[in-house]
């Protein structure tokens, strides 16, 4: 039931994300380039409302707080997020949204998904040489939150509530997600290639 469950939301957000223009490498171009910032208005105001409903949900007892996994803090992290957003502007593909589009039958899409398999089993071929460098190694507390997260152990930079913090930040997700202009340079977006 949980993989059937999984597979019916997959398949609604990966419908959502095609019908927003987030499979389109010209789309997620003009938002990377900042011309066009419907798609970021979008995913700040996606990413607002699940971060209220789900910290809102905790405090209410309707969500279970064994469900939040805090990730440590390495280089790693911090140099991988850079080649993936190095990667995503030159493809015009995150993993999600490349997966999406190849749903969708676009080639180039296809193409990203092998070139990205093909650096994770590089990667996976590498890893004890790249464990032994360090970059793995936590780094800033390792797991350390904003707001202490109740039932959790995890370190917190302030002595509030974590559940409090994420509400905040949610809203002023939301917040940016409404005042962001469309087009902030006043210019018009590059053309999306019809498909």
């Amino acid at each position: 039931m949980e993989i059937l469950l999984a597979l019916v939301i997959g398949a609604a957000f990966g419908a959502v994300l095609d019908r927003i223009g987030a499979t389109n490498p010209s789309v997620l171009g003009n938002m990377l380039a900042l011309r066009a910032l419907g798609l970021m208005k979008t995913i700040l105001l996606g990413i607002g409302v699940a971060a209220i409903l789900i910290f809102g949900g905790q405090m209410l007892g309707l969500v279970d707080v064994a469900h939040m996994s805090v990730k440590a803090a390495y280089w790693g992290v911090l140099l991988g997020g850079m080649m993936l957003g190095f990667g995503w502007a030159l493809t015009g593909f995150c993993p999600g949204t490349g997966v999406c589009a190849a749903a969708s039958g676009r080639r180039d899409a296809m193409v990203y998904i092998v070139g990205g398999l093909v650096g994770a089993a590089a990667y996976t071929a590498v890893y004890s040489g790249v464990k032994a460098t360090g970059l793995l190694d936590n780094i800033w507390g390792g797991k350390t939150v904003i707001g202490q997260i109740p039932g959790t152990d995890y370190p917190a930079l302030l002595p509030i509530s974590g559940d409090v913090a994420g509400i905040v930040m949610g809203l002023v997700f939301v917040a940016i997600a409404f005042v962001l202009p469309e087009r902030p340079r006043g210019g018009q977006p590059v053309p999306v290639a019809a498909e």
